[in-house]
């Protein structure tokens, strides 16, 4: 990599401070920071409080009363999500780890919702996305195995209304997407899943630099 100098560096010096600071920008209650705990406890990922602020605005700004969650892990992502829907909105959050669900359930009875606000489904992805309802939901969020992303985002698209989004975690990883060196299978993955979305006639997409980036598309077609 070649040497930056002079206000390239100060570019990016200002640039990191500022996406730390955007991270960082929004307090995380009791409940956030218990099912966070729970998370780090069992050696899983979970989002940065900037990629959930960023989710819960936008399924405030969907109106979002039905959602779909890829990956419930211990559910940092489901309460920021439920933040941001209607009061009688339904989260469906989809895990192949039933234990991960018992700690999520926990936290958004901790947050304050209501048992009937979530729907726990244990099992993979790609076994349960095809029984949910065809363009029966305002948002997805996926945050589940990299190597599944495509068929998760065809299937993503079956789900969503016009004027849906489709959110995917992650991509930046850790910047392996962006470096020229070899690079797994789930990199590789994640440069089509980037290419094909761009690339979609049915998506309007933007990637925002929150966490380890947020893919964001609305379904126009």
């Amino acid at each position: 990599m070649r040497q930056l100098r002079g206000q390239e560096r100060a570019i990016t010096a200002n640039r990191q401070t500022s996406w730390a600071f955007a991270d960082a920008f929004v307090a995380e209650d009791e409940a956030l920071r218990w099912a966070r705990d729970r998370a780090r406890d069992a050696g899983l990922p979970s989002v940065s409080p900037g990629t959930g602020s960023a989710l819960r605005l936008l399924a405030a700004a969907a109106d979002a009363k039905a959602v779909a969650e890829i990956g419930t892990g211990t559910g940092v992502s489901g309460i920021y999500l439920l933040q941001g829907m209607r009061p009688d909105g339904v989260l469906t959050t989809v895990d192949p780890e039933p234990e991960r669900q018992g700690f999520a359930r926990e936290a958004f009875r901790a947050a304050g919702y209501a048992g009937n606000r979530a729907r726990f489904i244990p099992g993979r992805a790609l076994d349960v996305l095809p029984r949910l309802a065809d363009g029966g939901y305002d948002l997805v969020f996926c945050d589940g195995d990299r190597l599944e992303s495509l068929e998760v985002l065809a299937e993503s698209l079956r789900l969503l209304r016009p004027g849906g989004l489709v959110c995917f975690e992650g991509v930046f990883a850790d910047g392996r997407t962006v470096d020229s060196a070899s690079q797994p299978a789930e990199v590789l993955h994640l440069r089509e899943l980037l290419r094909a979305v761009r690339e979609s006639r049915q998506l309007l997409p933007s990637l925002l630099p929150v966490g380890d980036g947020l893919l964001c598309a609305v379904r126009i077609g």
